[in-house]
């Protein structure tokens, strides 16, 4: 049986290592492993582990198997063409010049994004550079807010993703792409 993977990302290394540092200073003994994963689910601003990984699982989208029939062999010539603007970590390498190959390759930065949360541009800005390689996270910021994916307030000061079933082909791509990240 295999066990699901969850990401863990902290904004802040340093304020990481000194809350593990104060929290294990408390414990009399060595911690163990699920007092391990506690220690790390509060350093990054959750109660425990069993909250981080509630919030983890709310937060991964749904998405289908590539078809295996000959009528949907069209579809998974396209998924693999799209693969090639992906690295093998499965971050985004180049800026699709054909619109129709953009809107697709946005979905795996989308899905990326923490949903049903409030985030400030550096938050959003950090898990955009998660799935990209180009350097270039203002645009594909810019191209999901466009494309309705994610919202921001007038000022700029607040982003939230916008909860949405991928299009079939975003989301045999975004299922690529999760795998060759796991994989990676």
């Amino acid at each position: 049986m295999s066990r699901p993977i969850f990401p863990f990302h902290s904004n802040d290394i340093s304020a990481l290592a000194r809350s593990l540092v104060k929290q294990w200073a408390e414990e009399s003994t060595p911690p163990g492993h699920v007092q391990m994963l506690n220690m790390l689910a509060r350093a990054v601003g959750f109660e425990n582990f069993q909250h981080f990984r509630a919030e983890a699982e709310s937060t991964r989208v749904a998405v289908p198997d590539l078809p295996t029939s000959d009528a949907d062999d069209e579809t998974a010539r396209t998924v693999k063409r799209l693969l090639r603007h992906f690295d093998e970590q499965g971050r985004l390498m180049r800026w699709p010049n054909k619109f129709s190959e953009q809107q697709p390759c946005l979905w795996p930065i989308w899905a990326r994004i923490p949903a049903r949360r409030d985030l400030r541009e550096r938050d959003v800005n950090e898990a955009i550079k998660l799935g990209e390689s180009f350097g270039d996270h203002v645009l594909l910021r810019r191209e999901l807010v466009t494309a309705r994916m994610l919202m921001r307030t007038p000022d700029g000061s607040v982003y939230r993703r916008i909860e949405q079933a991928p299009p079939e082909l975003a989301g045999y791509l975004v299922r690529e792409i999760m795998q060759k990240a796991r994989v990676a």
